[in-house]
């Protein structure tokens, strides 16, 4: 995360209270009770095995919630989140497998929206790649549901997925209109890794009136919060984990926008997507593989 705040120009340093006073809302496989992630969690729901305890037994979610406001208490700072002082209401939709259905997804959108005004949430991150679903009718239901959960002024956040490369193949959620959908690219970084995320990241579809992605992060070999660390008498082991895909790259978008949300409380979830687009860093791909280009927390914050 060091490498990853520092290519994206972010200007908070070192300090611990960015995004403070915005609550972030994370679909995914849960959240295990990392020491990185103490007092940041306001509330947890579990639509898969409906288990009252908070817990993640696939990592993923774990993973995430660390990009976007783990304090990076066990490695002095290096592995902090985007965002550390941001709270999180976190939705188990996926299972052990990382696999979830439509319902459960429908559900955890609608906890949402009843969530919305006790914890005051601002935006929702949605890393799951959801792909080209063969019902239409579920398709078009998941969609409505996001577009109802903009409405309501939260900002979504949403993974393009990773069945690219090829035209038209950023994921059913990202493909959604109004979202702000995230690529993944690593700019200069591993040039010569055969598996960094932009070989593998959606692209949009050239020519389309809907224009996706709409904008890039670094996604390959993020360090972040490990749901499998084990603890004794204050010792830690394994606490941290590498992971690589659009889904990293999402909560460092969802993490920059916190840190804007916290600078411009009355900025709307419209003109917070206007400002991530308007201020990010050309990379001079083509259109439907960067969008406007790399998330730029500086002039963001600008």
């Amino acid at each position: 995360m060091l490498r990853v705040r520092e290519q994206i120009e972010d200007i908070w340093g070192d300090n611990t209270n960015g995004g403070s006073g915005v609550t972030i809302a994370v679909l995914d496989t849960g959240c295990a009770r990392h020491p990185d992630l103490t007092g940041r969690i306001l509330c947890f729901r579990d639509f898969v095995g409906g288990r009252n305890l908070m817990y993640d037994n696939n990592g993923h979610g774990t993973h995430v919630c660390g990009i976007l406001s783990g304090n990076g208490g066990l490695s002095q700072g290096r592995y902090r989140g985007m965002a550390p002082g941001a709270k999180l209401v976190v939705g188990k939709v996926l299972d052990e497998q990382g696999d979830g259905s439509t319902e459960e997804m429908l559900e955890g959108l609608d906890w949402i929206l009843e969530m919305k005004g006790k914890y005051n949430i601002r935006i929702l991150n949605i890393s799951v790649g959801i792909g080209n679903l063969e019902e239409k009718e579920k398709e078009r239901r998941l969609q409505e549901k996001i577009d109802k959960i903009w409405d309501s002024g939260i900002l979504v956040v949403c993974a393009a997925g990773n069945k690219g490369p090829g035209d038209g193949t950023v994921s059913s959620v990202g493909g959604c209109a109004r979202v702000v959908t995230v690529g993944c690219h690593d700019g200069g970084y591993f040039p010569e890794n055969p598996h960094r995320c932009e070989l593998y990241s959606g692209w949009g579809v050239p020519g389309s009136a809907v224009r996706k992605p709409d904008v890039v992060a670094p996604g390959t070999d993020i360090v972040s919060c490990n749901a499998g660390y084990l603890g004794f008498r204050g010792k830690w082991k394994d606490a941290y984990v590498i992971k690589s895909g659009t889904s990293m790259a999402t909560p460092v978008v969802s993490g920059a926008a916190a840190l804007a949300l916290q600078k411009f409380p009355d900025m709307c979830n419209e003109e917070c997507k206007s400002k991530i687009q308007f201020t990010a860093t050309d990379l001079g791909l083509p259109w439907n593989r960067q969008g406007w280009g790399m998330i730029n927390v500086r002039r963001l914050l600008d």
